[in-house]
């Protein structure tokens, strides 16, 4: 439930935001600088990945590949590099930030015009997404950067301690 109120707020603010403050004007820095309990975040607190030297991926970036790969792939293609129905996220990562992500996933977008008709349906009630919105996105930003290569991480770090309650309350 807590997660819910979040997407809420992020949803909100994001829409609030004029949309020169939304995009960047550089791509967003992914360096992890700060774990919580193994969950990595970048120097302004968004989501972000971490990767070992060993190739060893955070676990919060491991369940985001296997949350993309069960509900985005479909559409967005395998590892993130787009289809016929919708745009490589790998790309698309290198410039939106979180708050911008968020409202995307959660609200939905249209691109209709005379040579194309692109719909991303709104995800915002599909606890199987916005449960694991955080993850999905260290994953993508991984994928952006070339961090985190393709297909499953053959190595991740382990569940860290409460990812399971944590999982359960959302899900409800």
């Amino acid at each position: 439930m807590h997660r819910i109120l979040r997407v809420a707020a992020v949803v909100v603010a994001a829409l609030a935001l004029p949309s020169r403050l939304v995009h960047a004007d550089s791509p967003i820095d992914p360096t992890a600088v700060k774990s919580d309990n193994g969950k990595w975040t970048d120097k302004d607190g968004n989501p972000t990945f971490k990767v070992e030297q060993d190739g060893t991926v955070d676990w919060y970036t491991y369940i985001g590949f296997t949350r993309y790969s069960a509900e985005c792939l479909r559409c967005h293609g395998p590892d993130g590099l787009g289809s016929t129905y919708a745009p490589a996220l790998t790309d698309s990562m290198k410039h939106l930030n979180y708050a911008e992500f968020f409202a995307t996933v959660a609200g939905g977008k249209k691109a209709v015009s005379a040579s194309q008709d692109l719909v991303m349906p709104a995800e915002g009630q599909n606890k199987n997404v916005m449960c694991f919105i955080d993850e999905i996105y260290s994953y993508l930003r991984g994928r952006s950067t070339g961090a985190v290569g393709r297909g499953r991480p053959t190595k991740h770090a382990p569940k860290p301690a409460g990812f399971e309650k944590a999982e359960d309350e959302c899900m409800g």
